[in-house]
Parts: C-alpha cells; structure tokens; sequence
C-alpha cells in the first residue's frame, strides 16, 4: 500500500531493521481526541508480531479520520525499544506523507521513520498527545 506511492520506499524497508504497518487507525476528536489501530510487525518480509496504537491528545480538535501508518526501525535496538513496549512517539515526533518521492526527503529520528498516508476524513486540530504501542509476538 505505501510502496504503491513511493517506489523508493521499498528500499527504505528493506535496509531497515524491522518495521511495523497498520493499515488503518481511525482517530476521533471533540476536544478531547483519541486514536487506534492495530497493525502487524516485519523484519524483513517476516512477520514477527502484533501490534496496537493508541493515542489520547487534548487541545483545539474536532472531527473525524482514518489513516495508514508505517514505522521503520533503523537498527535492532530501536525495534527492540518497540517491541518492549517502552517506545512512544511524542507530539513533536514527525510523520512524512507517503506521496509520490517522499521517501527521498525522510530521514530517521531516534531510529525510527514514520509515514502516514491518509485515507478519508477530516480533522482539523491543533492539539497535544502522543502515540503508544503495544507488542505481541506471532506464535511460530
């Protein structure tokens, strides 16, 4: 789904220690907002497990949406920071929208890369809150 809009993701993806997809998270605000999504973490094209997002934000917010969300993780430690549950994004952590040669311009913070790419709603917020991430391994 990212890669269909940015063909040099994939290369991104494949030098990247693991990376975790959640194919929708719906996020909903009045005043106060939150977030979820349930997605699924790869190293490589294996999948090794599970994985939940929340989020809670308060501020100036309303509206409704949903949206696609990929984490890569630049080094084994950063997927293992993740996976421990110890991992969250603060609001000043940014995403790159996956358009068409977005990958050219991300870079890594702090080991992991995030891209978003909406999928239909409208929200219009400015508003303080962070991701967080639950982990659960795939029984093999």
């Amino acid at each position: 789904m990212f890669q269909a809009r940015d063909r040099g993701l994939h290369i991104l993806m494949d030098q990247a220690a693991g990376y975790a997809v959640f194919p929708t998270v719906g996020k909903g605000a009045i005043g106060v907002g939150g977030a979820y999504g349930r997605g699924e973490v790869f190293t490589g094209k294996r999948l090794v497990g599970y994985c939940d997002l929340s989020q809670g934000s308060i501020g100036f917010q309303l509206g409704g949406q949903t949206y696609r969300e990929l984490i890569l993780f630049q080094t084994p430690a950063a997927l293992e920071n993740f996976k421990s549950g110890a991992m969250q994004l603060a609001a000043q952590a940014s995403a790159v929208a996956a358009t068409s040669g977005a990958s050219a311009d991300a870079d890594y913070h702090q080991g992991v890369m995030i891209f978003t790419m909406a999928r239909g709603g409208l929200m219009y917020e400015a508003s303080v809150g962070g991701q967080h991430f639950t982990y659960v391994p795939a029984s093999n």
